[in-house]
């Protein structure tokens, strides 16, 4: 039987690989190394030890945080959103290596696909233009998939249902948001196409 954290490798492993901006591949990349790295493999740890690493997460993002303040600009946004998203993960990893619950299971990917969220927004902000604003829609749609895609893991079929209008929703915004690029008669067949699509029509 796999261990927890294995489970919640596994799925953020294989979320990568639908993402294709650099800013997100990275920042899902380095939230799948910081979630599988040194995970938690104690279930059913008692209270003290498990008090002992929430204490020891607190003080790991107080140092990566106040390290942040070394830089200045946008790269200083990007380093603090990657210490919180750290955090935040951790916290929930730790949580879910504690209970083994589902439900925790469930926050765990939840955590990791809004953190990853927070730092691929601050990176899209070196962009301009269409190319920013494409860069944050895909930031938008890749953390509805990666919610839906936690929301389908309980294994609900309402929920599953509810996950695939997610993501087509989702790829759909992308789809007009790359059509602001174009102007007129382009600009107009360039939105139908994706309507029809992504059946919107």
């Amino acid at each position: 039987m796999r261990r927890p954290e294995h489970a919640i490798c596994t799925t953020i492993t294989g979320d990568t690989m639908t993402i294709h901006t650099t800013a997100l591949l990275t920042a899902l990349t380095a939230l799948t190394a910081l979630l599988c790295h040194g995970s938690l493999h104690a279930q059913g740890m008692s209270q003290s030890d498990f008090d002992a690493r929430k204490d020891r997460i607190e003080a790991e993002y107080k140092v990566d945080k106040a390290a942040c303040s070394r830089l200045s600009g946008n790269a200083e946004d990007i380093c603090k959103a990657e210490a919180k998203g750290k955090e935040q993960v951790a916290r929930a990893e730790l949580t879910y290596s504690h209970s083994g619950k589902a439900a925790d299971r469930t926050k765990a990917l939840e955590a990791k696909a809004h953190a990853a969220y927070g730092i691929a927004e601050e990176k899209c902000d070196d962009q301009a233009g269409n190319v920013k604003d494409v860069c944050k829609q895909e930031a938008k749609a890749a953390r509805t998939k990666a919610l839906a895609d936690a929301k389908m893991g309980k294994e609900i079929r309402e929920s599953r249902q509810d996950a695939s209008q997610d993501k087509t929703d989702a790829d759909y915004k992308v789809a007009v948001e790359k059509c602001d690029a174009l102007s007129g008669a382009g600009k107009s067949d360039c939105v139908s196409a994706a309507k029809r699509k992504f059946g919107k029509n």
